[in-house]
């Protein structure tokens, strides 16, 4: 078998991969067994040596490897360029924090004698989503190196060019082999290997189904795993919020990606007074962002990554109306060539509908209308999800009150959702289990073992 890559915008074949053989997977998974003994075995700041070479060596290729994403899945260039250049600080993060967040730990009032040392796991094997082709992989990756672990990644096949690219990447940085490895594959090897007794931990990102699928597999095998899944991000605007700046953040965060990003915007929660207004300003923000050639510069918002989605946005949507929304723009797939979507605001929005209760994977936004604070939060847990939220208001104390009555993993205040190397990130509810990145992160693929003596 073999998987082909298209490219989004035009329609035209990439590449084809062969599907590595189950021999193939085997003894890649025994080289990162293998290897997992030398590489805990060096001390933390060897381990950050490479991942500072890795870091170089992402940006020496930036260029290269953004136009990879770009052909690969569809995302506009210059966003490209921003997620290799993510990539890199942090890795650097994780090289030059990782040995202090890996010193052993002595807890207030614990013992004398005792302490808390924090080992390294062995195999994680790592299931990642297309949206985000080289962050999804080093998100996963540096904290899980940096604390001495080998990582076995299984990409989304229509990204395999940018795995294997990030393969070589690690390679040409000295990483040694067998620490980083590229499975080329479906998902029928996925039970077996999280079953085997040498992978000893999974991350996993993508769907909601897909993820309690395999969370159920490591939770059979006992093993730990990290689950970032879908979202339903509710962006509340009160009545007192910059409408201006609400409008502007509102609509980048819903684009951003061409709107293919589980942490943003889905849902405007605006209050009643101002949701006309916020409509107007909005509609002109997201009408603003041009939608066209991924490869050109001035491109915010390219072609969705494969046909499906599009046509699953578009049920989505022509649900909504039928079930009484109200389309102020867009609204269904552009003509021509490529997976493009016409960028698309939805008003009148109401739970039920799809675009209330389902995550919209593509540029399309949805306004609901709020009769005060305490409506506009039981809309914003009227989901099943809990990854991000964001309110808008000129009150700090107001905000303060509204914060902990969200369910979310990641609440911002004026400012739209992005996630950080040094900040704990994850969602509650059907948005997952778990954390990456940070302090919290870095221990999802740790052993804290309590030591006496």
């Amino acid at each position: 078998m073999s998987f082909v890559s298209r490219n989004p915008a035009t329609g035209r074949r990439l590449a084809t991969h062969r599907e590595h053989t189950r021999a193939e997977i085997e003894r890649a998974l025994a080289r990162a067994h293998a290897a997992r003994r030398p590489w805990r075995a060096l001390a933390p700041a060897a381990r950050a040596n490479h991942l500072h070479a890795v870091a170089r060596e992402l940006l020496a290729r930036r260029d290269e490897l953004a136009a990879l994403a770009t052909a690969e899945m569809g995302k506009p260039v210059t966003q490209a360029r921003g997620e290799v250049e993510k990539c890199a600080r942090t890795c650097e993060y994780f090289a030059q924090h990782g040995p202090a967040l890996l010193a052993d730990e002595h807890p207030p009032g614990a013992p004398a004698g005792s302490r808390v040392v924090l080992e390294p796991l062995g195999v994680v094997l790592a299931i990642l989503p297309w949206n985000f082709p080289f962050w999804q992989i080093i998100r996963a990756a540096a904290p899980a190196l940096m604390g001495g672990n080998t990582l076995l990644l299984k990409h989304a096949p229509n990204v395999l060019g940018c795995a294997l690219a990030m393969e070589e990447v690690f390679a040409r940085a000295g990483v040694p082999r067998g620490v980083f490895q590229v499975l080329v594959t479906g998902v029928a090897p996925v039970p077996a290997l999280i079953a085997d007794a040498r992978v000893r931990a999974v991350t996993f990102t993508g769907g909601t189904v897909a993820g309690k699928h395999v969370a159920a597999l490591a939770a059979t095998a006992m093993k730990p795993g990290v689950f970032e899944l879908g979202g339903s991000d509710p962006y509340i605007v009160l009545a007192d919020a910059d409408l201006a700046l609400a409008a502007e953040t509102c609509a980048a965060a819903r684009l951003i990606n061409s709107g293919q990003s589980c942490a943003s915007a889905k849902r405007f929660i605006v209050a009643r007074s101002v949701a006309r207004e916020f409509e107007t300003l909005v509609a002109a923000r997201l009408a603003a962002r041009r939608t066209g050639d991924p490869t050109d510069p001035a491109t915010d918002v390219g072609p969705l990554a494969r046909p499906d989605l599009c046509e699953r946005l578009h049920r989505q949507i022509a649900a909504s109306v039928r079930g009484g929304a109200r389309l102020v723009m867009g609204g269904a797939p552009l003509p021509g060539p490529g997976n493009f979507f016409a960028t698309t605001l939805l008003a009148g929005v109401r739970p039920g509908m799809p675009a209330a209760d389902e995550e919209l994977f593509g540029p399309a936004a949805a306004i609901l209308v709020a009769r005060d604070e305490a409506d506009a939060v039981r809309l914003a847990n009227a989901t099943p999800y809990g990854l991000g939220a964001a309110i808008f208001t000129r009150s700090a104390r107001r905000a303060r009150a509204l914060i902990p009555q969200i369910d979310a993993g990641f609440v911002a205040v004026n400012r739209f959702i992005r996630s950080d190397a040094s900040l704990p990130f994850g969602g509650v509810k059907d948005s997952g289990l778990g954390r990456e990145l940070g302090g919290h992160g870095l221990r999802s693929f740790l052993n804290l073992k309590t030591v006496t003596d």
